[in-house]
C-alpha cells in the first residue's frame, strides 16, 4: 500500500509539473522589441524590429503580421504597409524547439501626412427650421431629407429645401433621441443615441419597416454609404461598417492624423472615396479615406454661425448632404434658421 501510494504521490506531481511548463505564458519567453522603444509609427515607415529571447530557447523561425497580414523582414526592418490605421497589435509567431507560440506587442499606425486645410465659400442660403435639433442631411434626388434629435422633438422630414417646407414627417416616440440617416436602395436607415436601436423606412412613404439593434459599438451617432456598404459613427474614433442587409458590424476604420488616433465624427457623408464627417462641438468638418481611416483635410467653417439668428437654444454646426448633380456640400446645424450651399476649397 505504501510503494502504492507512493507512485500515486509522485505521478501526480508529474503531471502537474508537464501541465505547469505548457501553462507558460509566450510573454515570459520573448517580447518584441522595436526602435527606440516606440509604439507610435506612421502608415508605410520602415522600422527596426528585434525579438528579446529571455529564455535563450533555439529559434528556428519568426513571422511578424498585423491584422492577418504578413509584415515581411529585410534585414532586421519591417514596413509597415498597412491598409488601415490606428490601434494595431503587432503579431510575432515564433517557433522555437519543438514548440510554437504567439506574442504582440501594441502599437499605433498613424497617417503618413497631415491633413489639408480647407474653407467654403458660400453659393446660396435656404430658410431653415428654427426648432430642428439637426441630426442628419441626405439628398436622394432633388429632395432633401433631415432627421432631428432631442426627446420629443425627434422626427424625419422630407422636406422642398429651396423653400424650407415640410412634405412629410413622422414623430418618434419621446423615448427616443434621433441621430443621423442614409438612404440606400430605396430604404431610410435612422438612428437614436443611446437607444441602441435604430429604424428601417420605406422611403417614398416613411413607413416604419423594420428595427435594427447595435452590435459593439454602443451609441449611434452618423450614418452614411458607399452604394455598397453602411458606414456608423458612434462618437468614438471608430467608424464603423454595416452590412445593409443584416445591418451587423461588419468591420470598422479609425480616423487618425499624423499626429494622433482621433474621436468625435459626428454627422457623415460619403463622397467619392471620402467621408466628411461634422466634428462634434466644433466648427469644422474633416475629410477621411473611407478605406484607411486617414483624416485626409479639415474644413474649416468658422464664422458661419454668426450668419444666423442668434437666440437662446442656438447650437452647433451638424448636418452634411452633398447634392450629386450640382456638385455641393449643403450644411447647418442645431437650431439654425439657415441652411447653407457651400463650395469647399483649398486654403491658400
Amino acid at each position: 500500500m505504501n510503494i502504492l501510494k507512493f507512485i500515486t504521490i509522485n505521478s501526480f506531481w508529474l503531471l502537474f509539473l508537464a501541465c505547469g511548463s505548457g501553462n507558460t505564458k509566450p510573454s515570459s519567453l520573448f517580447a518584441i522589441e522595436l526602435e527606440g522603444n516606440k509604439n507610435k509609427f506612421k502608415k508605410n515607415e520602415t522600422v527596426a524590429i528585434g525579438l528579446k529571447n529571455k529564455k535563450e530557447k533555439t529559434i528556428h523561425s519568426v513571422t511578424y503580421s498585423i491584422d492577418g497580414k504578413e509584415m515581411p523582414i529585410s534585414g532586421n526592418t519591417i514596413t509597415l504597409d498597412i491598409p488601415t490605421l490606428g490601434n494595431k497589435l503587432l503579431k510575432a509567431t515564433v517557433d522555437y524547439d519543438e514548440s510554437s507560440v504567439e506574442i504582440t506587442k501594441k502599437i499605433k499606425v498613424l497617417a503618413s501626412k497631415a491633413p489639408e486645410i480647407y474653407t467654403y465659400k458660400i453659393i446660396n442660403e435656404y430658410p431653415h427650421d428654427i426648432n430642428a435639433y439637426t441630426q442628419g442631411l441626405e439628398f436622394h434626388n432633388d429632395t432633401l431629407y433631415e432627421s432631428t434629435g432631442q426627446k420629443g422633438t425627434s422626427w424625419l422630414r422630407k422636406l422642398d429645401f429651396e423653400k424650407g417646407e415640410v412634405l412629410h414627417q413622422i414623430d418618434l416616440d419621446d423615448t427616443y433621441f434621433g441621430e443621423g440617416i442614409t438612404i440606400l436602395n430605396g430604404k431610410i436607415y435612422q438612428l437614436t443615441w443611446r437607444g441602441r436601436i435604430g429604424f428601417v423606412y420605406d422611403l417614398k412613404s416613411l413607413k416604419k419597416l423594420d428595427n435594427f439593434q447595435y452590435g459593439k459599438s454602443k451609441e449611434g451617432w452618423g450614418l452614411t454609404n458607399d452604394g455598397d456598404k453602411i458606414f456608423k459613427s458612434d462618437g468614438t474614433e471608430k467608424i464603423w461598417f454595416l452590412d445593409p442587409g443584416t445591418l451587423t458590424e461588419i468591420g470598422n476604420i479609425q480616423t487618425v492624423t499624423d499626429k494622433s488616433i482621433f474621436n468625435m465624427a459626428n454627422e457623415l457623408e460619403y463622397v467619392d472615396g471620402k467621408i466628411y464627417a461634422n466634428v462634434y462641438q466644433k466648427e469644422s468638418m474633416m475629410i477621411i479615406d473611407a478605406n484607411s481611416g486617414a483624416i485626409e483635410g479639415v474644413v474649416n467653417f468658422g464664422g458661419l454661425k454668426k450668419k444666423v439668428t442668434q437666440h437662446e437654444k442656438l447650437n452647433v454646426l451638424n448636418g452634411v448632404a452633398y447634392h450629386p448633380k450640382r456638385k455641393t456640400f449643403f450644411v447647418t446645424g442645431k437650431n439654425w434658421d439657415k441652411l447653407f450651399e457651400v463650395q469647399i476649397v483649398k486654403k491658400q
